[in-house]
């Protein structure tokens, strides 16, 4: 949201009668009207000098839903509130930009050690879908073959035996997450970039 005339991470201050997790789930209803949504403790920041005035730590939360999913409204303070891209971001209020990096850093070892996608993707998608979530969260392009050969591998996707519709071209095969292999995968290694990009 919009703070001193800058954009910045929705936050507040801890209330007595709650835990951070409450609070979190509060900010995220109160300044952007977001609700039902599954959060990850991030990182704790403390720098001495994070915030102006007073001694100030924070506590990140984040989770992955799709945007077009989830209506933002603005916050019971008024302040603006609005989705960014990464690369399209504003300059942040405080250390926020040391924050959004945090998220992402902790978001491409995500993708690297277990499967994402779940809550990202339609039910059924095709496999360039999947690459191209996989490439957005990891920031770098993907090699076409070696990202098949590894997925088909984990075996985590059902064939549909459907065919993607309204294709200009050659329609694609769509698929779905094995939810119970998916599951099983949480803990292994999953899509690491490739060393040639």
């Amino acid at each position: 949201g919009e703070s001193l005339g800058h954009w910045g991470l929705p936050g507040d201050w801890l209330q007595a009668d709650e835990n951070l997790e409450t609070a979190a789930v509060r900010v995220l209803r109160a300044r952007a009207g977001l609700d039902d949504i599954v959060l990850e403790q991030l990182q704790s920041f403390s720098s001495l000098d994070r915030y102006p005035g007073e001694r100030t730590i924070t506590t990140a939360f984040y989770a992955l839903i799709r945007p077009d999913e989830y209506l933002l409204a603005q916050g019971q303070d008024e302040l603006g509130v609005a989705w960014f891209t990464v690369s399209e971001m504003p300059e942040l209020i405080f250390d926020h930009a040391k924050i959004v990096n945090w998220a992402i850093a902790r978001l491409r070892h995500k993708v690297q050690h277990e499967p994402v996608g779940l809550d990202l993707l339609p039910k059924k998608f095709t496999l360039l879908e999947l690459q191209r979530l996989y490439e957005a969260l990891l920031g770098t392009a993907l090699d076409k073959p070696n990202f098949r050969r590894k997925i088909t591998k984990m075996n985590i996707l059902n064939d549909c035996n459907e065919k993607q519709r309204g294709a200009a071209h050659r329609a694609a095969s769509l698929f779905s997450f094995n939810q119970e292999r998916y599951e099983q995968l949480s803990n292994d290694a999953f899509i690491r970039p490739d060393s040639s990009h």
